[in-house]
């Protein structure tokens, strides 16, 4: 018979600390309140079974994998390039376009046409649920570019992930 126990949890029971890649952990699984409750502790914090303990193993978080890294949800995007939209300052010109290329490879926003003004290329995009238009400036950005502001928009996403948990 196999039985679920769910993911490691994020923190360390006994000291409170965060869980992470790489990090050597116990896992016990102890009865509480006729129920079976998962406790995860970093192994240097482990002082031995908890009282009511049914089981417990050693583990290692895994690393991340590059697939991994690259989820994110799409919603939150979306979410963040309207923000971006609305906020319409100059300096996040870069982000939204990074942000709306990633939306339009996941299929959730469309791109609608391209126009000219004011000496600018605009992108014109519609949400795939009929939002917009948004318009984007292309901003032509190199690989290296497009990589760092990749990884701040991650961390914008994160940072807001957060601040709602």
């Amino acid at each position: 018979m196999d039985y679920q126990f769910g993911a490691p949890g994020k923190v360390c029971a006994a000291s409170g600390k965060p869980l992470g890649p790489g990090d050597k952990c116990v896992s016990a699984l102890v009865e509480q309140s006729g129920r079976l409750v998962r406790l995860d502790y970093l192994e240097a914090h482990w002082t031995g079974e908890p009282p009511h303990t049914v089981g417990s193993w050693k583990f290692q978080i895994p690393e991340a994998t590059a697939q991994q890294q690259r989820i994110i949800d799409v919603d939150s995007l979306f979410r963040f390039f309207e923000q971006l939209v609305e906020d319409a300052n100059p300096g996040y010109d870069r982000m939204r376009y990074v942000v709306a290329l990633f939306l339009l490879q996941r299929k959730r926003l469309k791109l609608d046409g391209t126009r000219h003004d004011d000496g600018q290329d605009l992108l014109v995009f519609l949400g795939s649920r009929g939002e917009g238009p948004y318009e984007v400036v292309d901003q032509q950005l190199t690989a290296d570019e497009m990589s760092v502001l990749e990884a701040e928009m991650k961390a914008q996403l994160q940072s807001q992930r957060e601040q709602v948990a």
